[in-house]
């Protein structure tokens, strides 16, 4: 790959944009995932492949006007035999991904795969190993890690304002009865490796790292079957510490009313308290605000518009210009297995 002071190849028609193939084309790939490379401006959809070609199909339909037409797939191989596709973006069922992340890598495509990795620490260092012995990039699509309002949060706590950060907190839940879809594949164990824990959990871990510039030192969990009556946790709770002192609380559900405030993350500082609210999520958006520590008064942080744009847009032209400079991705795969390692350990 080309060193860390490569600049983007630029054409006539402007920066080269890479040719991305999705694989797995359900209601994330279709609303976020693949609008966000087709917006990006340095990726483009080629193609689009699903065990069900018409998931496919809306997927292609649904791109936006300006994208050059995209195909659907008749396999996955032949997805992975067209030279004109530089990565994939792997958004099956979570069983699926260490298939299809070893037969990308085989093909030396890279690959953005949701979270979490897979349904085992196993699995996933499978993952991670195949795209290295291939010499192609591997990341995580944990998209909340480019929401311009923890970008913003970030940067709060880089410069100080909320001075020493000793308690993080998030509340990230929805309602997914057992009926939420025709194959709910998410309320199965085999293929989603567990219940809300293992789907929801997993951003509010990678993003309070983020967040923190910090390591998880432990993760505890307690999960609960209260409500929905299927066979995987529909409500956990997860405890942890960070190298660094702070302590945080997830707590994650399937069984939140969606009427109900239930997308909230604070961060405790001895300064200032930062509250963001509806930011976690697939859309851009919600607010971000500060609570001072000696008058209590509340400030809403300005977020620049030009920034406030979907967090699988900014992740995708991220991702993508990490492959066209040769430089490296800020969330490299060691850090993705660090913290799936603890995960697996709570849930056990």
């Amino acid at each position: 790959m080309e060193g860390r002071n490569a600049r983007l190849v630029v054409t006539e028609a402007g920066p080269r944009r890479l040719g991305w193939g999705v694989v797995g084309c359900g209601w994330v790939a279709r609303d976020y995932g693949a609008p966000g490379i087709a917006n990006s401006g340095l990726g483009r959809v080629t193609a689009a492949f699903d065990l069900d070609p018409r998931a496919a199909a809306r997927l292609v339909a649904g791109l936006p006007k300006l994208e050059e037409p995209a195909r659907v797939s008749a396999s996955l191989s032949e997805m992975l035999a067209d030279p004109g596709i530089d990565a994939v973006y792997v958004a099956t069922p979570n069983d699926g991904h260490v298939d299809v992340v070893e037969a990308c890598a085989a093909a030396g495509k890279h690959v953005l795969c949701e979270k979490p990795m897979a349904t085992s620490l196993a699995d996933a260092r499978r993952m991670v190993s195949a795209c290295d012995r291939a010499g192609v990039r591997y990341a995580t699509a944990f998209d909340q890690r480019f929401h311009a309002a923890h970008r913003r949060l970030r940067l709060l706590v880089v410069e100080g304002v909320l001075g020493v950060v000793t308690q993080a907190r998030i509340h990230y839940a929805c309602w997914l009865p057992a009926d939420w879809a025709a194959d709910n594949w998410r309320i199965d164990p085999r293929r989603a490796g567990g219940g809300a824990l293992i789907d929801l959990a997993p951003h509010g871990v990678d993003l309070l790292a983020m967040l923190l510039g910090d390591d998880w030192e432990c993760l505890v969990a307690l999960t609960q079957r209260r409500v929905h009556k299927y066979a995987v946790d529909d409500g956990a709770v997860l405890a942890g510490r960070f190298q660094g002192g702070a302590v945080a609380t997830l707590n994650v559900a399937y069984n939140c009313p969606e009427a109900y405030p239930r997308r909230r993350l604070e961060l405790i500082g001895t300064r200032a308290m930062a509250v963001a609210t509806d930011t976690m999520g697939q859309a851009p958006g919600g607010t971000l605000e500060l609570i001072d520590a000696k008058s209590g008064r509340r400030d809403a942080v300005s977020i620049d518009v030009r920034e406030d744009r979907s967090p699988f847009e900014a992740q995708a032209e991220a991702f993508s210009e990490a492959i066209l400079t040769g430089r490296p991705f800020p969330f490299p795969p060691d850090r993705d297995l660090h913290h799936f390692a603890l995960l697996e350990a709570a849930c056990r």
